[in-house]
């Protein structure tokens, strides 16, 4: 009895050891958080204060929304670059919806469908139509783009009294000493519903137990009898409507105003925030809030140039790529070491 269980014993072992050693990136990213933002409040002050955090949380939640999207589709071993351009779709049109007298809530929910349906285009295109998932969701980029350059050049904004506006109203949750007050906003609120019916979505129902089996092998998942078609196409759908729900916190947030070059560069800041949370880019491998650390890690480079003063805006670009460069290398070194043992 005592030589069975031995065996037993050693594989949960090395089971736990496997997965301590996935979590590597995800603690190395919260260091890293940690680190940046100690640093910024000795050289800056104020960025433990509750006014600092409530601001930097409540600016980056379309980022989170988009974060959450974006890891199930790189899980699934997918990419898709669209989100931006969705995101500027979504939010001209349906503020153009809104002027023209269409109810501002069911203006809101077009919105989310509208992104919905880029999603459905790309997840159709790449599962029978065999389009690699780059291409496909490139095609849906420059679409979306290009509708909403058609549709208007020049910023647009809601009527007043529009619903939208109130996403963006102030709830005082901790009232501080002159203006250091811990504000949230329906629209982080939203946020936060997104990341836990992500997590939920993701480790609780066998859609997302799916999503894992597609990235990690998809003829695996196939031959189990896992439903690898329909899955897919619904992650892209998933993927398109939270961009749609991320245009809506984010026209709030600035006030009702929508333009057509808004969310340049965001599907590249969530595949970052993605990839510094820990999710593997062949798939297979990530979760949620890793991914919501990566954002904050973002944010807090951000943070750090906002507050210097004397750090070139475009540095930020590179700073991050060098960020995401040597988490990719320390990805690639985990999942070297784990083959050769």
């Amino acid at each position: 009895m005592a030589e069975s269980k031995q065996p037993n014993q050693v594989s949960r072992i090395s089971g736990l050891w496997e997965r301590s050693q996935s979590l590597i990136p995800t603690l190395a990213a919260l260091v890293l958080l940690f680190g940046m933002l100690i640093y910024a409040e000795i050289a800056y002050g104020r960025v433990f204060h509750a006014g600092t955090m409530s601001s930097l949380l409540v600016s980056f939640a379309p980022t989170i929304i988009l974060a959450v999207g974006m890891t199930i589709v790189i899980v699934s071993g997918g990419i898709d670059l669209s989100v931006g351009a969705v995101v500027a779709f979504s939010s001209v049109a349906g503020v153009m919806l809104m002027n023209i007298g269409v109810n501002g809530w069911l203006s809101m929910l077009l919105m989310i469908v509208f992104g919905a349906v880029f999603g459905l285009i790309a997840g159709v295109m790449i599962q029978y139509f065999n389009v690699q998932p780059f291409i496909a969701t490139l095609a849906m980029m420059f679409l979306a783009r290009g509708l909403a350059s058609i549709l208007s050049t020049t910023p647009v904004i809601a009527p007043d009294g529009s619903p939208i506006l109130l996403l963006a109203t102030d709830w005082k949750i901790i009232d501080g000493p002159k203006v250091n007050d811990f504000t949230v906003t329906p629209g982080l609120l939203i946020a936060v519903i997104v990341v836990l019916g992500g997590m939920f979505f993701m480790h609780r129902t066998r859609m997302g137990r799916t999503v894992y089996a597609i990235g990690g092998n998809e003829s695996s998942a196939q031959l189990m009898g896992l439903p690898v078609s329909r899955t897919r196409v619904w992650i892209y759908i998933v993927s398109g409507a939270l961009s749609g729900l991320a245009a809506i916190v984010y026209t709030a947030e600035v006030g009702g105003k929508a333009q057509n070059v808004t969310g340049i560069g965001w599907e590249l800041d969530a595949i970052a925030a993605v990839v510094i949370g820990g999710t593997l880019l062949t798939g297979g491998y990530g979760y949620i809030l890793g991914s919501v650390v990566g954002v904050f890690v973002i944010a807090a480079l951000r943070l750090i140039i906002t507050k210097d003063g004397t750090i070139n805006p475009e540095y930020l670009t590179i700073i991050t790529g060098a960020v995401l460069l040597v988490f990719v290398l320390l990805q690639r070194a985990l999942a070297r070491r784990g083959t050769s043992s």
